[in-house]
């Protein structure tokens, strides 16, 4: 077969070379071409000869090595019928002795199972427990425990079964400790390190003056990116280096859960940010009327003070305060008639009256302007979380929760800002009254006593 396929190759080979040899205006004499073929199929026969030739000369050891693995299959059979008797016969006496095991068990399977439950909701309960950056090998011992308590073929030692009890009593006495040890700490920029740590019973573990949080998952410490007001974490160096004796300490009773709901809550400079542009603008109007108000408090103090003192000396007139101007336009104006001096002092109380009442408008208007725009924040806010709600359903109570207490910020901003400006305001406009007040009542004790002098 092969030589006819290079036969065939050959011819087409040279029906190839005889189309090139054509376009190349290369002549080839078909006594060449004959030639070449004869040498192919004399070559052909020579190696096909050869090879029988080798296949007659082994034919002895091929038949020799089938009669040896022909051999080896019959003693693997013979071993196979063995080893499965062999089986069978163990399999039997398994089953008698396994019947046996049970019955000298007797009460000692109930115990088995419970010192599996124990261990397994030990092993559960101290994963999650504050004491197992303490003491890591615990689980590891109880888990392989459960196991061996739930296998027919084995049996716990004694030494096993105290160890259990050694577990669940150093449990018991580590929770009602406070323990101060060195384990690995993650620090808030993500960063690992060795520190030294005072675990507080099952509640709290602090170091360096902050609360750490411990993920069971990982069984590491992390420290809170967010800690507890100064008033608990002022006191936690002085726990650290006491030896002895009882000081006060902030725990969480929750053994963390309070903690890590403290890292959700925003703090004040976050809620500001939540209202939004609506927010900011609210603030700035605050903050501009607080200014005002202090200014015209400031201003308003000052012609008090000058008026009070004006008040203890009235027949000397000083134009430096309001009272003094006024009771000058009355002392100047005695030698008129009465009427014209009533109509005198009234322009002169009219004419420094504004100053007492200046800017006051604008911190009434900032006092109504103020609760209008956190309406208008509320407003735009829960429109967003409408349209959140429109896109992903209703069914994530957190989106509607957090989307109403976005919109609802900046009507407490808006409330902050105007209760304030409500109180300065009408503190102000209180003082500036007194003030017109006083210079009324001198201006009327003046003309009572012109018209005494003549008549």
């Amino acid at each position: 077969m092969i030589g006819i396929i290079k036969k065939i190759g050959l011819a087409s080979g040279l029906m190839l070379a005889f189309t090139l040899s054509a376009q190349a205006a290369v002549s080839v004499s078909l006594d060449e071409l004959l030639q070449q073929v004869k040498t192919g199929r004399v070559t052909d026969a020579a190696a096909n000869k050869a090879r029988m030739d080798e296949f007659r000369a082994n034919r002895a050891q091929q038949s020799k090595l089938l009669n040896d693995e022909k051999a080896e299959q019959s003693r693997q059979e013979t071993l196979s019928a063995t080893m499965e008797a062999q089986f069978e016969q163990n399999d039997a006496q398994i089953i008698v002795l396994e019947q046996a095991f049970q019955e000298r068990l007797g009460g000692l399977k109930e115990l088995f199972g419970i010192l599996q439950q124990a261990s397994g909701d030990a092993r559960g309960q101290m994963e999650s427990s504050l004491t197992q950056v303490q003491f890591p090998e615990r689980t590891d011992f109880l888990l392989e425990f459960a196991k061996k308590m739930g296998q027919s073929n084995r049996l716990a030692s004694m030494e096993e079964i105290e160890r259990v009890w050694f577990e669940l009593q150093r449990e018991m006495t580590e929770t009602g400790k406070v323990a101060t040890f060195t384990t690995n700490v993650v620090n808030s920029l993500g960063e690992e390190k060795q520190q030294e740590v005072t675990r507080i019973g099952a509640f709290n573990v602090v170091s360096e003056g902050k609360y750490l949080e411990y993920i069971p998952e990982t069984q590491r410490l992390v420290e809170l990116q967010r800690q507890p007001p100064s008033r608990y974490t002022d006191r936690i160096s002085d726990l650290m280096e006491a030896t002895e004796g009882q000081h006060p300490i902030g725990i969480d009773p929750t053994r963390g859960q309070l903690l890590g709901l403290l890292v959700q809550s925003p703090s004040l400079q976050e809620r500001i940010a939540q209202g939004g542009v609506v927010g900011y603008v609210i603030i700035v109007l605050g903050a501009f009327g607080v200014l005002v108000a202090i200014w015209r408090l400031l201003i308003l103090s000052s012609l008090g003070a000058k008026v009070n003192s004006q008040v203890k000396n009235l027949k000397q007139p000083n134009t430096n305060n309001p009272l003094g101007r006024v009771l000058k336009v009355g002392k100047d104006a005695t030698g008129t008639d009465i009427e014209t001096v009533e109509l005198k002092l009234g322009e002169a109380i009219l004419r420094e009256t504004p100053q007492f009442n200046a800017m006051l408008p604008l911190l009434k208007i900032i006092s109504v302007i103020a609760p209008l725009l956190g309406l208008l924040g509320t407003v735009t806010g829960m429109i967003v979380t409408f349209q959140a709600i429109t896109l992903y359903g209703a069914g994530d109570p957190k989106l509607m929760a957090g989307g109403i207490s976005t919109a609802l910020v900046t009507t407490v901003q808006g409330l902050v800002v105007a209760i304030p400006m409500v109180f300065l305001h009408t503190l102000l406009s209180s003082r500036a009254r007194r003030l017109t007040q006083i210079l009324q009542e001198e201006a009327a004790g003046m003309l009572a006593e012109l018209t005494e002098t003549k008549e």
